[in-house]
Parts: C-alpha cells; sequence; structure tokens
C-alpha cells in the first residue's frame, strides 16, 4: 500500500501531487467545458446509452462514472479534469439520464438492468470509441461500478480514481437503509413507516422497490418521495444545507428510487464480499481512494480494507467531509487526475 494519509484541508492542501499545495489560491475544479462529440450507442436489450466526450482530442482518455445507481452524468463531472490533457468520457447508465428507455416509465423492464449489463455497456462503449486504455474516475455508486470493472478487465484501465467508496454489499445496504437510522432516528422511522407493517423488519430496499412497481400512480409516487426523503437526510452533512434540487423532479426522483432499490435489494448483482476479495486483480493497477471522515452513509472501514489488500491504492481521509460535495474531496480528486496527467 503506497499509504493512507490524512488531510484537513482547511489548513493542508493535498501533497502527495505537488501541484495543489504551493499556491493559495489553487483552483479546487477545473472551468466546465463543453462535449465536442456525443451521441446514443444501441447496446442491446432495447437500450440506448447517452455518451459524450470532451476535452482534448489527443489527450490521456478518462471514463467518468456517475453515482446512483440513477443519478445520471451531469456537466459537474467535467470539471475534475484539465481539458488540455485529458479526453473525457462520460455517460448515462442504462435506465437514467439521456439513455433510453427511462426507469421513470412503470413499464421499463429493470431485469436487463444489473452490474453485468453495465459492465458489458462500458466495454461495447470502450471499442465504439476506439479506446485501448482508460483512466476510470467513479463516485459512490460508480465507485463499486470502476471496482468491478477493473476487477473484471485489468488491461483495460490505467488508473483509478474513486471517492465516497463502496462495495455495495449486503452488510453496507442493510447499513444505510437501517444502520445508519441511529444517527437520524426521526427521519429513519419516517422512512421505515413508508412502507407496509409486515414489510418494515424485513429488507426494506426490496419493500419500497415493490411499492414503486404498484399499479397505482400515487403509491408510486409516495414511495418515490419516502426514499429520496430518505437518502436527503443521511447524505446531507449538516441539517441545515439545501435541499438538494434535483429531487424536485419527478422523472428523475421515480428513475432513481427505481434504480437505487432495484441494485440494493440485489447487493448490486454481486457475489458478497467479491469486490474486495478479488483486489488482488488490481495489483497493476494504480489507485487513489478518497473518503470523508465524516461519511456516515458509507463510513470509511469500507475503502480502509480496500486499502490494505489492494498494493498500489492510496487512501486520502479528508476530515470534516461526508459522502460528496466537500471542497477538500474536490481538490484530492483533481490532485489525483492531475498526477495521472503528468502534470503534478
Amino acid at each position: 500500500m503506497i499509504g493512507i494519509p490524512c488531510y484537513d484541508f482547511v489548513t493542508v492542501l493535498m501533497r502527495p501531487s505537488g501541484r495543489l499545495s504551493e499556491r493559495k489560491d489553487a483552483v479546487k475544479l477545473y472551468p466546465e467545458t463543453e462535449p465536442y462529440e456525443r451521441g446514443t450507442l444501441d447496446v442491446g436489450d432495447g437500450q440506448l446509452l447517452y455518451w459524450e466526450v470532451c476535452g482534448n482530442p489527443e489527450g490521456k482518455t478518462a471514463l467518468v462514472l456517475h453515482g446512483g445507481p440513477g443519478s445520471g452524468c451531469t456537466p459537474f463531472w467535467r470539471r475534475y479534469f484539465d481539458s488540455d490533457a485529458y479526453r473525457v468520457v462520460l455517460f448515462d447508465q442504462r435506465g437514467c439520464g439521456r439513455s433510453r428507455p427511462h426507469a421513470s416509465e412503470p413499464d421499463t423492464d429493470l431485469s436487463v438492468n444489473t452490474t453485468q449489463h453495465l459492465l458489458e455497456d462500458i466495454e461495447k462503449l470502450r471499442r465504439h470509441l476506439g479506446v485501448e486504455r482508460w483512466l476510470v474516475l467513479g463516485g459512490s455508486w460508480g465507485s463499486t461500478l470502476g471496482l468491478a470493472y477493473a476487477e473484471r478487465h485489468p488491461e483495460r484501465v490505467s488508473e483509478l480514481v474513486l471517492f465516497g467508496v463502496v462495495t455495495t454489499t449486503r452488510r453496507e445496504v442493510e447499513w444505510v437503509t437501517r444502520g445508519v437510522g441511529r444517527l437520524f432516528p426521526k427521519e429513519w422511522h419516517r422512512f421505515r413507516e413508508g412502507v407496509p407493517e409486515e414489510e418494515r423488519d424485513g429488507d426494506l430496499s426490496a419493500a419500497y422497490g415493490r411499492l414503486l412497481q404498484h399499479p397505482d400512480p400515487e403509491v408510486r409516487e409516495r414511495a418515490a418521495r419516502d426514499w429520496c426523503d430518505w437518502e436527503e437526510a443521511h447524505v446531507r452533512l449538516r441539517s441545515d444545507q439545501p435541499p438538494n434540487p434535483r429531487y424536485r423532479d419527478p422523472a428523475f426522483r421515480m428513475a432513481f428510487a427505481r434504480l437505487v432499490t432495484h441494485y440494493w435489494s440485489h447487493a448490486a448483482f454481486l457475489e458478497e464480499g467479491v469486490l474486495l476479495a478479488q483486489a488482488d486483480r488490481l495489483s497493476g493497477i494504480p489507485g487513489v481512494l478518497v473518503h470523508g471522515r465524516l461519511d456516515v452513509s458509507s463510513p470509511l472501514d469500507v475503502p480502509w480494507e480496500l486499502a490494505r489488500a489492494w498494493s498500489r491504492a492510496e487512501l486520502v481521509v479528508i476530515e470534516g467531509a461526508g459522502h460528496s460535495g466537500h471542497s477538500g474531496m474536490e481538490e484530492a480528486i483533481v490532485a489525483a487526475t492531475d498526477r495521472f496527467a503528468g502534470r503534478a
């Protein structure tokens, strides 16, 4: 293991890269750039994936894996990369964003939306764009997908940059749907009360998944709201933070809730603990794991154990940060992409 440093970005900037440590006015994120190429890719099963490429056509290729599942890839992700150094590939995973069919539609079939399908989609997109190897960046659910991809296709991954690191095991799902409720008792009580009484002591993600397939649209909408309210409760670092505006969109709300419950109730369609057990497959890949010390949604023990098992991983712990949205995390991610671009 390269090391497991811990930085407080109030007083110390990211030192491993050298780039951000010497300037008090260091830029946390790069300016947003517009795609120079975009399209849709037919990956089979009636699925059309939206993809886009921005940055330098001759630069180092990087792939972005968004979170959720179901969040979609927003322009903000482009800002983690120096557009002069990188050719950045972004896409919306099955069922969300600009990909079609959209999971907000009740008749959209989720049986063809699994981790295995997404891994195949990534390979089809790689071949479509003529990429030999790429840096893979993923956050939250995207870190699970990035690890699964790198372990299946290590020869295709030059580096991994992951943040808000999760492996979506049943243990982790049980924590985020039940255990963490000890920190948010009022919000968790409301979340638990949202499912039928006979299901409240079982798999809450599966129970919500069933509500989200109910024939009554009002039942489906209420379940989507309750699910997203719980997401807000455990992800926000402080209760006085403003609500995430994406949850105001009914289509986003429904697709997000359907996809998250679908993946969580099946523990990401992966064998329990397999990503940690097969971390030796990453031995040829350098990586950086960025995680908030105060991430109660996804406790620090997951990336800690991963860094112990992955010989070339560096775990950067950000004091005062939760699951995402902290300036220190953003600086650490940019420092990692700068370093891997040779811009340190």
